[in-house]
């Protein structure tokens, strides 16, 4: 009996110490409209281009797609908003060098 007793709560602690779920990027007033504003995530500029900081930009700009791009050299990226596609460009060392939609 102390066995099963002992087994029951080694197996309560174990299943305590599971990894958590990340909690998945909501915009915050519910709704995404599908039109791209790349204004909204300018502070995502010089982050890194982790898979949550593409995420949450990707929210933030309520845009419905994401790319993402290598681009190492200098570059004026195209002077667009709208869209449902939001572009981020990472350089060698995986910041965010360049936002805009499209």
């Amino acid at each position: 009996m102390k066995h099963a007793i002992a087994a029951a709560a080694l197996s309560v602690a174990l299943a305590a110490c599971s990894s958590t779920p990340v909690a998945q990027v909501q915009p915050i007033d519910g709704v995404i409209s599908g039109q791209c504003h790349s204004d909204m995530v300018r502070g995502a500029l010089g982050l890194a281009a982790s898979d949550a900081t593409v995420a949450r930009a990707r929210v933030d700009s309520d845009s419905l797609h994401v790319r993402v791009l290598r681009h190492d050299g200098p570059r004026v990226p195209p002077a667009s908003e709208g869209g449902d596609r939001l572009t981020i460009e990472k350089g060698r060392t995986n910041n965010i060098t360049a936002i805009y939609c499209g």
